[in-house]
């Protein structure tokens, strides 16, 4: 930007110095051409969004993608918000707890020979301790996270089945294959639930018109 705004000004100091040069004389003015108009572009118009496959009538095996259900659902979202919450608490917990480990470490290695015998025992046996109390923190954080996720996926799928339960029963199914589990090469999307699912499922966490949401 700088070379740009420097080249911009010596230009403006060549036109604006005077000429010396024998005036021309002057020139009878070109014939003007009218401008051509700029051509109008196409209209494009947006494609037609595809209807949503419908089931077909009488099929008797169909399929969800539960980790979709998971990630869609407003009850899943829920969920997922709360062990990423825990997560960043335990996190941030954590990086206190090596900060302060880490500032003992240094003072003990740059005032060790400073420090009086008892002192410098002190720092160490408190350095020790908090080594042993961070790794300890970190296997109490891990379970921690990992009997909130068993906690929500219990109760996430509690509130699950009988949505499942209840569409399968309406289209008479007979068999429900989940697609990240059973291995499925390849089925026609007209027997993917999963999106009908999340509707209902979310449909079933809207509290009543007219009824506020319990908290």
């Amino acid at each position: 930007m700088r070379v740009w705004c420097l080249a911009a000004g010596l230009s403006c100091a060549l036109l604006a110095a005077p000429t010396f040069a024998q005036t021309p004389p002057p020139k009878k003015p070109a014939p003007t051409v009218p401008a051509a108009k700029p051509a109008t572009p196409p209209e494009v118009t947006a494609p037609r969004p595809e209807p949503p496959p419908v089931f077909p009538a009488g099929a008797k095996v169909a399929y969800i993608d539960i980790q979709r259900i998971a990630a869609e659902s407003s009850a899943g979202r829920v969920a997922s918000g709360q062990v990423q919450a825990l997560i960043k608490k335990k996190q941030d917990e954590g990086a206190a707890r090596a900060k302060m480990l880490q500032d003992n470490q240094a003072k003990l290695q740059q005032g060790g020979s400073v420090m009086s015998d008892d002192a410098r025992a002190k720092l160490q046996q408190q350095v020790e301790q908090e080594q042993v109390d961070a790794q300890r923190f970190q296997q109490d954080a891990q379970r921690e996270i990992n009997d909130l996720q068993q906690r929500l996926q219990a109760e996430f799928e509690k509130k699950l089945m009988p949505v499942i339960d209840k569409i399968v029963t309406e289209k008479g199914i007979q068999v429900l294959l989940s697609r990240s589990d059973a291995g499925i090469v390849w089925a026609s999307p007209s027997l993917d639930l999963t999106d009908e699912i999340i509707k209902r499922f979310d449909d079933t966490a809207k509290p009543p018109t007219g009824q506020p949401r319990l908290r």
